[in-house]
């Protein structure tokens, strides 16, 4: 991706940098999520609440591995991330990177971004 990783593009590398909805708008592209202001939010379709949960088991595992932990709800055939650097109190690099790799499980999973 061009200009690499949200907050790196910016000359800013700092993993508690906050930054901005402008700061993360390309980095988010095709990944589900949005900038809400405070947080970054998706939420995904899966065919039924066992896919929901097949979704969430993968991306635990891997926002485990990352040592960054979503909100999650959880419910039939649905599943939402909220994605917040709470040591910070906002968005962060490291909830971008978190977003596009919970994106892309999503996608290997055929959930569906609504």
């Amino acid at each position: 991706m061009a200009g690499g990783p949200a907050g790196e593009q910016h000359g800013r590398m700092d993993r508690h940098t906050l930054l901005s909805r402008e700061d993360v708008a390309t980095d988010l592209e095709g990944s589900g999520f949005r900038h809400d202001g405070e947080r970054l939010t998706a939420e995904f379709r899966t065919a039924d609440f066992a896919g929901a949960v097949r979704l969430l088991d993968t991306v635990a595992v891997q926002a485990d591995s990352m040592n960054h932990h979503p909100d999650v709800h959880l419910g039939w055939g649905r599943i939402e991330f909220d994605l917040l650097s709470h040591d910070v109190g906002g968005v962060t690099a490291r909830d971008v990177a978190l977003a596009r790799r919970i994106g892309e499980i999503a996608a290997e999973q055929g959930a569906v971004a609504s």
